[in-house]
């Protein structure tokens, strides 16, 4: 634990302290790879969901990740001038824009994935498979408990 940063023995024990010091790491880790591909880590969100929900109004996809509708824009517009995705009018209401992703999107998210992927492999690098997998099931049911 010599690298992490002094906390007394009582709150080095904690699991929220040890969950805060194991996200700031793999959220470091993730943010330095994509920035190998000139991808900020909310933009690398935002392009990874256009892909999963497929053609999406911007601000459904703004609700959806939880984004403010003025960061939304930039981000889109960033992706947009990258030529990452479209923003087409919408054919249900051609006053809202549909955003979707391009063949270059396409390119660069399977680029960015990867990278994101070899960024959690280091991070968890000290476990096994096995243990891996139960690290995820477990951060999910604290990340998402049962109501």
């Amino acid at each position: 634990m010599s690298d992490l940063p002094y906390a007394p023995s009582r709150i080095r024990a904690l699991p929220s302290w040890l969950l805060g010091r194991a996200a700031a790491r793999g959220h470091r880790l993730v943010a330095d790879a994509l920035a190998a591909e000139g991808m900020r880590m909310m933009h690398h969100a935002v392009l990874s969901a256009v892909a999963e929900l497929g053609p999406v109004s911007q601000a459904e996809l703004g609700r959806t990740l939880g984004i403010d509708p003025k960061d939304m824009v930039a981000i889109v517009n960033d992706l947009q001038k990258d030529e990452l995705v479209t923003r087409t009018p919408d054919p249900n209401d051609r006053r809202k824009n549909a955003i979707g992703i391009s063949a270059a999107g396409r390119r660069r998210l399977r680029r960015t994935q990867r990278l994101g992927d070899e960024a959690n492999a280091e991070l968890t690098a000290a476990l096994t498979p096995e243990e891996r997998a139960q690290l995820i099931d477990l951060l999910t049911r604290i990340a998402a408990p049962r109501e």
